[in-house]
């Protein structure tokens, strides 16, 4: 289904897109970054930290010895960071760990399936593994997509998401 080469290509976009998120939001204020925008997690803020909480909890499904469970429920993802400055060092770390983990994976780390926990599935689910890493990934661009219709009705300026531009690797 999936190899480790389109896990850390996926890996390094997630933290390309972040940075430029990062740096975009730089300066924006509060009023702007929780403003409602009926949007599922209301707010850039919200969903950039319902993000990183999601991160989180998906990671530590598939590296428990990398990255610890988040706390709170998927309602309460929202408040994970108080402001821009927060996410942006929580979610350079979070990066990091992924970026790890990807650079470590092997093929065989991709087979197979796993049990979760899932309040979404109604209790426990079982998925391929591939399934599950390709949806880590899915899930960050989806709301990223958000994040970026956000900041566009906001009046911001939303940085490029398009993969194939993404700087090589030594750019």
């Amino acid at each position: 289904m999936i190899d480790p080469g389109y896990v850390r290509t996926m890996a390094r976009y997630n933290a390309w897109q972040n940075a430029q998120l990062s740096e975009a939001l730089d300066g924006v204020s509060l009023e702007v970054l929780r403003a409602d925008h009926a949007a599922f997690f209301g707010s850039i803020l919200g969903t950039l930290n319902h993000l990183l909480w999601a991160d989180r909890v998906w990671m530590h499904r598939l590296a428990p010895d990398l990255v610890s469970a988040p706390d709170g429920s998927i309602a309460q993802s929202v408040d994970l960071c108080p402001t821009v400055g927060v996410w942006t060092a929580e979610r350079f770390a979070t990066d990091g760990r992924i970026w790890h983990w990807a650079e470590a994976l092997h093929a065989l780390d991709l087979t197979g399936e796993m049990t979760i926990a899932s309040r979404l599935a109604g209790g426990e689910a079982t998925r391929p593994r591939a399934a599950c890493v390709i949806h880590m990934f899915n899930h960050q661009t989806h709301h990223r997509g958000q994040v970026h219709a956000m900041m566009t009705r906001s009046g911001l300026a939303a940085p490029v998401s398009d993969l194939f531009v993404m700087p090589k690797e030594n750019d």
